[in-house]
């Protein structure tokens, strides 16, 4: 069950702080709509990443000329919201998500999730159907922890985890190690999709670069394949990386988002 919580609303452009029933808060930025009487769009970052990363910029300011509402935040253990970072899970995650979006939004929501904030936007969309107008993926990466991490771990590296409940794993787009929990592991098992069908039915869009090093583009396909929806489109970026993040896949995003924003209003 998802945790009541309690908005703090500070003077623009200080953040919000959404505070969650266990004490923890999230730092919540918002866009007000005007002008416009589609859907909101939020933005789910990646792991280790946070709400002002170059894809959650290019996006709100593209929302903001475009009279979209627009909420980015940082989830639990990142960027300024609290807790540590080897303390989340794709459960609190998606919790996290799912707090935004029951307490700071109303109406329907196109959810953007880049890299891990793509599988917590697919386990959100699974818990609020009815509340989801569509759904863009950036280089999506739902089942990481298991197809991706444990996967690739070395046996010393099992040993370490399942001995000591942490290892450090070296991360393909970043200089810091990542501190990766024998509970994130273990919690993703229990919230994988890519197992069976995912019972979506909204637009969903996959922007994926062909040269990610992070997640193979195959998953992409692998996505597309699973969601019931038959309204889905496969962008393959030939040489695009892990971030989609220079000029022409920024561009590319906010034109995917335009779109689908112009299809689901009515």
């Amino acid at each position: 069950m998802p945790q009541r919580s309690v908005l703090t609303k500070r003077c623009p452009p200080t953040p919000e702080t959404l505070i969650r029933t266990d004490g923890a808060t999230l730092a919540v930025e918002r866009v007000a709509p005007h002008g416009n009487n589609g859907p909101g769009v939020v933005f789910l970052h990646g792991l280790m990443s946070d709400r002002k990363g170059t894809k959650a910029e290019a996006l709100l300011d593209h929302c903001a000329s475009r009279g979209y509402g627009f909420v980015r935040f940082d989830m639990f253990g990142h960027g300024q919201s609290s807790g540590r970072f080897e303390g989340g899970t794709i459960s609190r995650w998606v919790d996290d998500a799912l707090a935004i979006l029951d307490h700071l939004t109303t109406g329907p929501q196109i959810l953007v999730g880049s890299s891990m904030g793509g599988w917590v936007m697919l386990k959100a969309a699974l818990a609020r159907p009815a509340r989801i107008a569509g759904l863009i993926g950036i280089a999506a990466a739902p089942d990481f922890t298991e197809d991706m991490m444990w996967a690739g771990f070395s046996a010393d590296q099992r040993r370490e985890l399942e001995e000591k409940g942490l290892v450090h794993v070296q991360g393909d787009c970043d200089t810091r190690p990542y501190p990766i929990s024998r509970a994130l592991i273990e919690d993703g098992r229990a919230n994988m999709v890519l197992r069976d069908a995912i019972a979506l039915q909204c637009p969903l869009r996959l922007l994926q670069g062909q040269r990610d090093i992070s997640v193979p583009w195959q998953t992409a396909l692998r996505l597309a394949e699973k969601v019931g929806s038959d309204d889905v489109d496969v962008v393959l970026i030939k040489d695009g990386d892990h971030r989609l993040s220079r000029p022409q896949d920024l561009a590319r995003l906010c034109g995917e988002l335009d779109a689908l924003v112009k299809q689901v209003t009515v």
